[in-house]
């Protein structure tokens, strides 16, 4: 029996509980499993024995450092560091409302600091190239039909890879809104354009697989549910013969579509709701990101400054 059962038993009934009362996706489970589980097993080798609710308690500053200096000689970066820490917080939050324990020097630890990283979206001209494009990446004209579907599905709807790919045969025909469930099992509508529209019409109507209401509606070339790496791998087939850059990939589908919302005019409140974001800080991102492409319109239009 490893000496930091007691930390791990405690982790497991935390994971049990926000599973249970924050309904927590198994995604969000499993990273904090691992992010937990690696800090505890540092804690254990750094206390050199029994580890437990008491040495838990017994936390100082010190140790919570010890820990990040070590994940950062294993080569974890800032950003992943900061996620790391902020699982452990919410770890000794539970441990200090469910077990009283001292959650002080935990609590108090600053997490790296770092660059917020934009998104990168793509310019509308070359977002409407990928969707024009990567049907002549297949030799089928059915899976070039289904992989233009699906892009357009991204950048038409801002959904994410798996919320597309999440769809059975019975979200079409599409109708003028579609209701997504996205993280958390969280659902929302969103508007269906009518180039998204056409597209899966178009798909159905040369898939040669009979596909019922319960079956996915993006399949693979055996039947079976599409794989999201077949989506990524056309995308880098695609903008190598476009010439765009790596960036240009299924996410950044869905960062178009929030951007070039924004630049229209686009509510952050409403964008917000459409992307399926928790916090409005998260959209917030792209405020950002517009004003650092205006600023660099400036800058090439006034090289010298004002």
């Amino acid at each position: 029996m490893s000496a930091a059962t007691g930390a791990f038993d405690l982790l497991q009934r935390w994971l049990a509980s926000i599973a249970a009362l924050q309904g927590a996706s198994e995604k969000t489970i499993e990273a904090y499993q691992r992010d937990v589980a690696g800090f505890i097993g540092f804690q254990s080798n750094h206390f050199g024995g029994d580890f437990g609710k008491t040495k838990l308690g017994q936390l100082k500053i010190t140790d919570m450092r010890a820990w990040m200096a070590s994940e950062r000689r294993r080569g974890v970066g800032p950003r992943s560091l900061a996620r790391e820490l902020s699982a452990v917080k919410s770890f000794f939050r539970w441990l200090g409302e469910a077990e009283g324990i001292e959650v002080t020097a935990p609590l108090a630890t600053r997490a790296p600091k770092f660059k917020p990283q934009l998104p990168r979206p793509m310019a509308s001209d070359q977002a409407k190239s990928m969707i024009n494009t990567v049907e002549f990446q297949t030799m089928d004209g059915w899976t070039g039909a289904r992989d233009t579907a699906v892009i357009t599905l991204l950048y038409g709807c801002g959904l994410r890879i798996s919320e597309a790919l999440g769809l059975n045969r019975d979200a079409a025909p599409l109708g003028e809104t579609l209701r997504i469930r996205g993280k958390g099992d969280k659902d929302r509508i969103v508007p269906v354009l009518p180039a998204a529209r056409r597209a899966i019409d178009e798909y159905l109507q040369v898939c040669p697989y009979p596909l019922d209401a319960e079956h996915p509606l993006f399949i693979g070339k055996r039947g079976k549910r599409l794989n999201p790496r077949h989506i990524q791998k056309v995308m880098e087939q695609t903008r190598m013969q476009l010439g765009l850059p790596a960036t240009a990939t299924p996410h950044a589908m869905r960062h178009s579509f929030a951007t070039h919302l924004l630049e229209a005019g686009g509510d952050l409140r409403a964008i917000q709701e459409l992307l399926g974001h928790a916090s409005l800080s998260t959209t917030q991102a792209y405020t950002a990101l517009d004003q650092a492409h205006l600023m660099e319109v400036y800058k090439k239009a006034h090289p010298k400054g004002a």
